[in-house]
């Protein structure tokens, strides 16, 4: 809707730390997510505890609402400025070789190992790894579950199903940018102008929490996507690149982050009455009676509030510390090689984020595959499965992948 996605040869603005420190913080979490369900009663995981728990679905729920929908508004901030620096074609490479590359690579290396577990677990599969394998790959077309069309017995895209949608969401942001470009000058630049002076309205950025709820309403919330319909994902991404597209916008979440968090309280509350009330009794994420829709809505609305005032709240942190350091290295205040660690701390966290998330599953999986058979309580098992896991991932990352130009490449680093 504006001339501002072409290329620009202006200086672009720097980084934003805490946008990597969400990244990094997300997958930390996934970390002590996945660990959790090994002792989930609902969900089917890949390895399981003899002794179950429902009480992992309450704890996560929280955190479930937001923690993805971030995620992709935070790819949706960082497309903005990929875009407008690279165009719409070179944004689509880059995106090809830092997500296609290691979705593949992981496809075929490490994707396998967990289904062939569980498969074992189950009794569906006594033969060895290397002649799973090939069942793994043993694949027919399901046009119908786009962007999901491959499908299999034993064949699924895992965790990586973040990198699939953001892949696929990557391809329909550069083909909105081109259609945008045949939209007349003076239209682009009245359309923007209005919703910038609208963005001025207390809680003007709630509403589209309106659009979310009732894509979530209509579309059931799929568990194997973090609880959440694929489409209201995609509503995540593209909120976050206008989000990012205008200052009046970014100041508006600022400003809106508390309303943001409390409408975003108020929506889960009553959501979660509904889930553990009537919407319980056909389905909640699925059915399509007035408490599941209404609660499905809730949900969809609460995401949004809540991701709002994540990036407000973060933004206002962000702006605070450059601030300081900006004015403690005017007065010579700030220890140099204090401001060198942080900076250096803040890249290697921001560098290994994708490939740690690339790796944490099937590292978990394994970890948790003897970890359940100790003669242990849960929790002692819990916290093994976590403390052992993050090890192994630090280990494998910083050995393994971060080293070569190679293996960086691979693992969807830069070279």
């Amino acid at each position: 809707m504006m001339r501002g996605v072409e290329r620009r040869p202006t200086r672009q603005p720097g980084r934003r730390g805490e946008l990597d420190a969400v990244r990094a913080a997300v997958v930390a979490g996934l970390v002590l997510f996945h660990a959790a369900l090994v002792f989930d009663a609902r969900d089917d995981f890949y390895v399981k505890n003899a002794e179950t728990t429902e009480l992992t679905t309450y704890v996560v729920a929280p955190v479930v609402v937001c923690a993805m929908p971030l995620l992709f508004a935070v790819a949706g901030v960082g497309a903005w400025g990929s875009v407008r620096r690279r165009g719409p074609a070179g944004y689509v490479r880059e995106r090809m070789l830092r997500l296609g590359v290691p979705l593949v690579v992981a496809l075929v290396v490490l994707l396998p190992f967990p289904p062939w577990l569980r498969a074992r677990a189950d009794g569906t599969w006594t033969g060895s790894y290397l002649a799973f394998w090939p069942r793994f790959f043993a694949v027919r077309l399901e046009p119908g579950d786009f962007p999901f069309v491959l499908d299999g017995e034993h064949f699924e895209t895992g965790h990586l199903w973040f990198l699939v949608l953001l892949l696929t969401w990557a391809f329909t942001l550069a083909a909105l940018v081109r259609l945008v470009r045949l939209v007349p000058g003076d239209v682009a630049h009245r359309v923007r102008e209005r919703l910038g002076s609208a963005a001025g309205g207390r809680g003007a950025v709630l509403v589209p929490a309106v659009a979310v709820g009732a894509v979530c309403a209509a579309h059931e919330l799929e568990e194997g996507f973090a609880a959440w319909s694929r489409w209201a994902y995609l509503l995540f991404f593209l909120g976050g690149v206008v989000l990012a597209s205008d200052e009046r916008f970014r100041a508006a979440v600022r400003r809106d982050a508390g309303l943001a968090g409390l409408a975003g309280l108020v929506a889960f509350a009553a959501g979660m009455a509904l889930f553990l009330g009537p919407a319980q009794e056909v389905g909640a994420f699925t059915g399509d009676g007035a408490a599941q829709l209404a609660f499905r809505f809730l949900y969809g609305v609460a995401g949004w509030c809540w991701v709002v005032a994540l990036l407000g709240y973060l933004d206002r942190w962000g702006a605070r510390r450059r601030a300081a350091t900006a004015g403690g290295a005017s007065h010579g205040t700030d220890p140099v090689p204090e401001r060198a660690w942080r900076r250096r701390a803040w890249a290697y966290l921001g560098a290994a984020v994708l490939p740690l998330y690339v790796l944490h599953q099937p590292v978990v999986v394994a970890v948790a595959h003897p970890v359940v058979r100790w003669d242990l309580p849960a929790p002692v098992k819990y916290a093994a499965i976590v403390v052992l896991s993050c090890v192994v991932l630090v280990a494998v990352h910083d050995l393994l992948v971060r080293r070569t130009r190679v293996t960086r490449v691979l693992l969807g680093m830069r070279a």
